[in-house]
């Protein structure tokens, strides 16, 4: 994110929000401050993560890892003021793009009935040319098109008879931290909420094959975008607006 363009502030005129992502951990890394800010606004942030993240520690196994890495995310979202924590518990690793996972999010949507849907970056890289994981860009694609089908009352329809009745009120999806951000946000005075928030997950931190400072970590992130804004920090986002 070196070099940031300079980028217009995200609007903050909702009052609901609908973050999906693929694990646990995944809005910790550089979203949750954001997400922090929000909450202190008043605006209700629900999360939905598509699976439990079990394979996502090597020396634990995955019927254990599951349940741990749940935990530390309920954890982690009441740091940022997120009571509602949702696990699809589709499998970890091996996140399929596809109508069931389609089907599975728009369920969620059609359930909270958000204006606004956050999701992960689905573009083949990360700001700066790292390359990025399969399941993230499963998620991340399938979320912006089951927002699009929780709309349509023909589409999934077999969910009506759940009680999830149509929602065409989402407005915009958010592709957090994409190499094509559009709009940014000031997270100074939350960027200690979103260490606290990345902290929580200490059994993921530990089981890295790599030394990891979180602290260290989203100082570098959200100072590298904070000159979006002209700010200490920020975090990115691409919005892409399905009325325009």
């Amino acid at each position: 994110m070196t070099d940031q363009p300079r980028l217009p502030e995200i609007d903050e005129n909702w009052t609901t929000a609908l973050a999906v992502v693929a694990h646990p951990d995944d809005l910790e890394f550089g979203t949750a401050a954001a997400i922090a800010r929000w909450t202190a606004q008043g605006k209700r942030i629900i999360y939905c993560m598509v699976t439990s993240g079990e394979a996502g520690i090597d020396a634990i196994h995955p019927d254990e890892a599951g349940p741990l890495r749940e935990q530390e995310q309920i954890a982690s979202a009441r740091v940022v003021g997120v009571e509602e924590v949702e696990f699809l518990r589709l499998p970890d690793g091996v996140l399929e793009y596809g109508l069931p996972l389609r089907r599975a999010i728009a369920a969620q949507v059609r359930k909270h009935q958000p204006e606004i849907v956050i999701t992960g970056n689905f573009r083949d890289t990360w700001p700066g040319g790292f390359l990025n994981q399969a399941d993230h860009m499963a998620a991340g694609r399938a979320t912006l098109d089951a927002v699009r089908d929780a709309g349509n009352r023909w589409v999934f329809h077999e969910q009506l008879g759940d009680g999830l009745e149509p929602w065409n009120g989402v407005r915009q999806v958010w592709l957090a931290i994409s190499p094509q951000s559009t709009h940014a946000v000031d997270v100074t005075a939350t960027f200690d909420d979103g260490v606290a928030s990345l902290k929580e997950h200490a059994a993921y931190i530990d089981g890295l094959s790599w030394e990891f400072d979180p602290v260290a970590f989203l100082d570098e992130l959200c100072s590298a975008a904070g000159p979006a804004l002209g700010v200490k920090y920020a975090t990115t986002f691409e919005i892409l607006d399905l009325n325009g």
